[in-house]
C-alpha cells in the first residue's frame, strides 16, 4: 500500500495545478489537501483489482489518482463548519483552517472536476468506451446516489437520529462504500470484464466497506488524535447513531471481523491472485489509524 501510495503521489503531483506567483492560493490549497497524507486505500484497491485482469499499471494509477482526488475533495468539504466542522485532518489543520472557507470550497470543487478530466484523458485508457464507463461509474459513486447522498443522510441524522442498523448500513454504503465499490470495479472496467468476476469484486467491496466503517466507528471511540489524525469522539459528541452506539463495542468488533472474512470469500474465484485484496480486508479491521 505504501508503494502504491508513493506512485499515486507522483501522479497527483504531476496532474495537479502548480502555484503561480501573484495568483490566489487556490493551487496551493488543492495540493495541501491532496498531497503528503492518507493511506491511499482507494487507489490501492484500483491497482490491486486491475492487476487481476492484466491492466497496465500506468492506467490503474491514473484512475487511482482520480478517485483519490474525489476522496480528498469530500474530506475538504466534510470538514467545513457547515458540515462536520473539524479542525484536524490527516494530522494537520483542515484546509479551511490552513487557508479560509472560500478557498477550501473552491479547492474541493477543483479536485472534483479535475478527477473527471483525468479519467477522460486518453492517457488513462486508449479505448474511449472504457473512459466513458469510468466517468459514468465514478460520477454515480460520487453523486446523490452515492457519496453525496450518504453525506446528506448523515447530516439529516444529526437532527433525526437513526435507530435501526439497516438505516445506518444504507447511509454508510452510500457515504463510504460507493467509492470503495468503484475502486474495486475499476479494475474490471479497465480490463473490459463483464462476467461474474466483476460481481465478485462488487460483493467484496460491499462487505469490506462496511467492515471499514465499523472499524472507523470503533476508532472514533477508542482512537487518539495523534494516531488517527483527526478529532476522536466527534460522532458521540454530536449524538450521531453509529454501528458502535447501536451494537456496542464487542458486537461491532465481531461484526467487522465477520464482514472482513465474508469479503475475502467473495474473492475465491481469483485464487491466490487476490491475496492483496484479502490483506486489505484484514487490514481495515486491524488498523489503529
Amino acid at each position: 500500500m505504501a508503494e502504491t501510495g508513493a506512485q499515486v503521489e507522483r501522479v497527483l503531483d504531476r496532474v495537479l495545478p502548480k502555484p503561480q506567483p501573484g495568483e490566489p492560493p487556490l493551487a496551493e490549497a488543492i495540493r495541501y489537501a491532496s498531497l503528503g497524507g492518507g493511506k491511499r486505500l482507494r487507489p490501492f484497491l484500483v491497482v490491486s483489482s486491475a492487476r487481476l485482469f492484466g491492466v497496465a499499471e500506468s492506467c490503474a494509477l491514473r484512475v487511482g489518482a482520480a478517485v483519490e482526488m474525489i476522496h480528498c475533495y469530500s474530506l475538504v468539504h466534510d470538514d467545513l463548519p457547515a458540515m462536520d466542522n473539524d479542525d484536524l485532518r490527516r494530522g494537520k489543520p483542515t484546509t479551511h483552517k490552513a487557508y479560509d472557507e472560500a478557498t477550501a470550497i473552491l479547492a474541493g470543487d477543483a479536485l472534483l472536476t479535475q478527477a473527471f478530466e483525468v479519467l477522460a484523458d486518453s492517457e488513462t485508457h486508449a479505448d474511449p468506451k472504457v473512459r466513458i464507463a469510468l466517468v459514468t461509474a465514478l460520477a454515480r459513486a460520487s453523486g446523490s446516489a452515492g457519496m453525496v447522498g450518504g453525506q446528506a443522510l448523515d447530516m439529516q441524522a444529526e437532527q433525526t437520529p437513526l435507530t435501526e442498523i439497516g438505516a445506518i448500513t444504507r447511509l454508510q454504503r452510500l457515504k463510504t462504500g460507493a467509492l470503495f465499490e468503484f475502486s474495486c470495479e475499476a479494475g474490471a472496467i479497465l480490463g473490459k470484464v463483464e462476467d461474474s468476476r466483476r460481481g465478485a469484486l462488487q460483493a467484496y467491496a460491499h462487505d469490506m466497506g462496511l467492515a471499514f466503517q465499523i472499524a472507523d466507528d470503533l476508532l472514533d471511540v477508542r482512537g487518539r488524535a495523534e494516531d488517527i489524525g483527526k478529532t476522536p469522539g466527534k460522532d458521540q459528541a454530536a449524538g450521531k447513531a453509529t454501528f458502535v452506539s447501536i451494537l456496542g463495542l464487542e458486537r461491532a468488533e465481531s461484526q467487522a471481523r465477520m464482514l472482513a472474512d465474508q469479503a475475502c470469500r467473495h474473492l475465491d474465484v481469483f485464487g491466490d491472485r487476490a491475496e492483496a485484496l484479502r490483506a486489505v480486508a484484514r487490514f481495515v479491521v486491524e488498523r489503529k489509524a
